[in-house]
């Protein structure tokens, strides 16, 4: 199991940075996993505009460079990990 470089302050529905509303992108070779500590959060991928819900026990995948956008749907706590590599299947 690989350990994240980063990880985010953790987050709710009224701290949560505007710019992770908007679409924007990881970094050449940076993946980001998601983790939803409370509540609901929805992950859309901005090419293929699929749309996930994650939760506490589902966790969100970032490749790196994948356009992308998250939106809270409840009250909500979550925080980011960022990894040099590929962090699956560990991450899911």
């Amino acid at each position: 199991m690989i350990a994240p470089y980063r990880t985010t302050p953790i987050f709710d529905e009224t701290t949560l940075p505007e710019a992770l509303k908007r679409e924007h992108r990881t970094k050449d070779g940076v993946w980001g996993v998601i983790r939803v500590l409370e509540g609901e959060l929805k992950f859309v991928l901005a090419e293929s505009g699929s749309e996930t819900i994650l939760t506490p026990a589902r966790p969100g995948l970032v490749q790196p460079q994948q356009m992308h956008r998250v939106e809270p749907l409840s009250k909500l706590r979550m925080q980011i990990e960022f990894y040099d590599r590929d962090p699956a299947p560990s991450s899911r």
